[in-house]
């Protein structure tokens, strides 16, 4: 049985979840080397188990995979989570703008009204159920009036198969045009203490409309998790391996960081990553941050960041940690 955790309302909505969430982006398997199903499971259900009701999948996560995965692991505890998923990122039609191939398939952004109809259902498949908590656009369609996606979209709440409405990686300009559509309870924005542009971008507007948001990549790909030193590599289509932020010198530099605010987290007898997480949700605006996690250890510690409750003095440490140490880091991007 889960254990409690404070919630976090969800924009205007009627929907709360923790404040800590399980990312299963890493899950799909694609990008990240491959994926473990039964540690898949695992790490879903010991998230689950340390209270955390936020789940968060995707069609584009392995084709279906994340989604199915988050399905088995959830079969007779539907109750408990809180489902976040996607809708925009296709391969069931050519219409829209073709954005990446995956496992030999051509995925094109389209948020057509007819496309998120079809794209609903086979997600509520995959996941067995038949509503979705929170339902995301996931990459912008710039082919599809946003009036058209946002009645597609209301069409689908109305019907009761989504509860609230979110938008991911938006511009401004694509955030307050969704907003004159409709209702939107959430963005979903890369954020950490390396991505911090959305504060002065995105967040004022959420917070004009009252916006939930939920980080993700909120560790960085796993770079400000406290495991990854100076001397890790990546293989595969691990999109690490190609990535500036791994570089030797950017690894170097987060190492420092790191050692910098050991002290905070010895003295707390917490983890790296869990100080890194809690200064996350700490964070004015942030009202959920979402963490992958491989195996039921990594979602336990994660699932812990939610009961630490950061001091003042330590939050200023920490922010002066970070510019000294992780600016260059973040322009590397």
């Amino acid at each position: 049985m889960a254990s409690s955790m404070s919630t976090r309302a969800m924009g205007k909505s009627d929907v709360a979840a923790s404040a800590v969430g399980l990312g299963t982006w890493a899950m799909g398997g694609w990008m990240w080397g491959g994926s473990d199903e039964d540690k898949s499971i695992a790490a879903i259900r010991a998230s689950i188990d340390r209270g955390v009701t936020l789940i968060d999948t995707a069609p584009a996560y392995g084709l279906g995979k994340a989604e199915e995965i988050v399905g088995k692991a959830i079969a007779g505890r539907r109750q408990e989570v809180v489902i976040a998923t996607k809708c925009g990122l296709v391969w069931h039609t050519d219409k829209g703008n073709h954005f990446f191939d995956e496992y030999g398939k051509r995925v094109h952004r389209h948020l057509g009204r007819e496309s998120i109809k079809h794209e609903v259902e086979q997600s509520l498949r995959r996941l067995g159920t038949d509503y979705i908590d929170l339902y995301i656009t996931h990459w912008q369609d710039p082919t599809t009036p946003v009036a058209e996606t946002m009645a597609g979209l209301l069409d689908l709440k109305q019907q009761g198969k989504i509860r609230a409405i979110g938008v991911s990686n938006v511009s401004p300009e694509d955030l307050k045009a969704y907003v004159g559509a409709g209702q939107v309870d959430a963005i979903q924005e890369r954020y950490s203490m390396i991505d911090r542009e959305i504060e002065s971008t995105l967040l004022p507007i959420c917070r004009q409309h009252g916006i939930a948001t939920l980080s993700y990549s909120s560790l960085a790909l796993g770079l400000l998790s406290g495991k990854i030193g100076p001397e890790r590599s990546f293989t595969g289509d691990d999109q690490r391996k190609a990535n500036p932020r791994f570089a030797a010198g950017n690894l170097e530099r987060v190492a420092a960081f790191m050692a910098e605010i050991e002290p905070i987290a010895t003295a707390r007898r917490v983890t790296l990553a869990q100080v890194v997480i809690a200064w996350t949700i700490a964070q004015p605006g942030i009202t959920y941050a979402l963490c992958g996690a491989r195996d039921g250890d990594q979602a336990g510690e994660n699932a812990g960041a939610a009961a630490v409750e950061l001091g003042a003095d330590e939050l200023l440490r920490i922010d002066e940690a970070i510019a000294r140490h992780l600016a260059p880091v973040a322009a590397a991007a």
